[in-house]
């Protein structure tokens, strides 16, 4: 089935097909392992994990997945800096060489994130490579050399910056993003990683060596010029060097646009000759209960804190993957609880059609929801549509009523789907699993938003009913769970 994608650098519908003939070669930004990722990084590398799932199993397309680990930039170099506060007994003793620390500090992170996208069902076996920047200093610095040699990079107290004004005599700088020149000064020079667009300046490509920080020797037309590298020539060089250029399609937040991705490509063209890639896609940003995700207002959350509060990565992964991912996701505690019911409500039904006690006479059309289904992820990875059409045929067709070689035909269809959503178990019921009754969960609801109304007493008067049918609800700060009375 052919794939269609939102680009970034047309702003319209891109169709997919592999440049090279026959693999999809794909590079997604990846984290800074200077922290735990928070649930808004999360959200960006779920969304390059359902795209490359739905480009193999959808497309069909044997796809290289290329995702990078940032491990040195400022933010890994400030805090693991000797006597950092941020530094944890678990890394192991900090010694005198920063580049020491800074390995040990940021391996220690870099372990915790596999650990994390693993529960969220990331398979890191579908990586081709997950390549580090420490490990390519010599072709950053050569790459770099490439850039000043055409006239485009310039030397600085010791550092290195990508020369914006001669650029932009030769191609566009502001191919993603907007860029206001009015103001733009030329020879004004930025060293910091993230900026935002008003400070549009020369960015750096080579930092100097500072006191207390890693730095690797390197000379540029005879100029010392001990340091390290900048965070935006990172990904220009990793995916140059393990893709090869141009690469079918590039990954990331939408807070990526600018600075990082548009320094991407002005520099990437500038080394090579030759634009990174055609296609870029990125995922919008996630709010917390309407709210954007801020440490001061309480409302930051990694993984492992959500985790703590007893919700399952596999509903996280599942919520986020409902929302469409060109679409603000506001992260809600209610909205987690909500997908909760409705990936287990998909999950009892596979259940039930393993169930051969029951057999009906219907012959719904299995095919016809594939197509639809499949089709709808093809259309720019539209989980919306594509579960409308599960529940649908859920509604419309239930387990019992379906003819046993139908049955088969679903249970290998979700076999299918859950090859991109990995939201489900497709086998038989477990004995110890309880299927909660529709009627239950409706009543459970009902009287969820009796409470939130305040009508307590009408609450009450639900909870003894559902009490009475033998089940009891538990109430906790973000929802709660139903179970069977034993």
């Amino acid at each position: 089935m052919e794939i269609y994608l939102h680009n970034s650098l047309s702003g319209k519908l891109s169709h997919v097909t592999p440049l090279d003939g026959t693999t999809i070669r794909m590079y997604s930004c990846g984290p800074t392992v200077y922290n735990y990722a928070h649930i808004g990084n999360m959200r960006s590398f779920l969304f390059a994990d359902l795209l490359q799932r739905v480009l193999r199993v959808v497309g069909g397309f044997k796809v290289h997945w290329v995702m990078n680990i940032t491990n040195i930039d400022d933010k890994t170099i400030r805090d693991s800096a000797i006597g950092s506060k941020e530094w944890k007994e678990e890394m192991g003793e900090q010694t005198n060489n920063p580049l020491e620390n800074l390995l040990k500090f940021t391996s220690y992170y870099e372990k915790a994130f596999f650990e994390d996208i693993s529960k969220l069902k990331i398979n890191l076996k579908h990586f081709y490579k997950i390549p580090k920047a420490t490990d390519y200093i010599l072709q950053i610095q050569d790459t770099i050399k490439k850039i000043y040699k055409k006239g485009l990079a310039y030397y600085s107290g010791g550092s290195v910056y990508f020369n914006v004004a001669e650029w932009r005599k030769i191609d566009i700088y502001g191919k993603l993003f907007k860029i206001d020149f009015e103001n733009f000064r030329s020879g004004e020079r930025i060293d910091s990683d993230q900026y935002e667009k008003e400070q549009a300046a020369d960015f750096a490509l080579w930092k100097a060596k500072k006191p207390g920080e890693p730095y690797w020797e390197f000379k540029l037309d005879g100029q010392n010029c001990d340091g390290r590298p900048g965070w935006h020539i990172e990904c220009s060089v990793m995916e140059k060097e393990i893709l090869g250029l141009p690469f079918d399609i590039h990954t990331g937040g939408i807070d990526l646009k600018f600075p990082h991705h548009e320094d991407e490509i002005a520099q990437s063209k500038a080394a090579f000759g030759i634009d990174p890639t055609s296609i870029w896609c990125h995922n919008e940003f996630l709010e917390v209960e309407g709210q954007k995700m801020s440490k001061s207002l309480g409302n930051f959350f990694t993984l492992r804190d959500l985790e703590s509060k007893n919700i399952d990565p596999i509903d996280i992964r599942f919520a986020m993957l409902s929302a469409h991912y060109g679409s603000i996701y506001n992260f809600t505690f209610n909205g987690i609880a909500s997908a909760r019911k409705a990936r287990l409500r998909i999950q009892d039904y596979i259940y039930s059609l393993f169930d051969e006690d029951n057999q009906g006479d219907k012959s719904p059309g299995v095919e016809e929801l594939k197509e639809n289904v499949f089709k709808e992820l093809a259309n720019d990875l539209h989980t919306p549509k594509a579960l409308a059409h599960i529940f649908t045929f859920i509604n419309n067709n239930p387990a019992e009523s379906i003819k046993i070689p139908q049955r088969k035909k679903l249970i290998s269809f979700f076999s299918k789907l859950n090859q991109i959503f990995e939201a489900w178990v497709v086998d038989k019921k477990p004995d110890d699993y309880i299927i909660i009754p529709n009627e239950i969960q409706e009543l459970a609801e009902k009287r969820f938003q009796l409470k939130k109304e305040k009508k307590f007493d009408e609450a009450d008067r639900l909870r003894k009913i559902i009490t009475e049918k033998g089940y009891v609800i538990k109430d906790s700060k973000e929802g709660y769970i139903i179970e069977k009375i034993k």
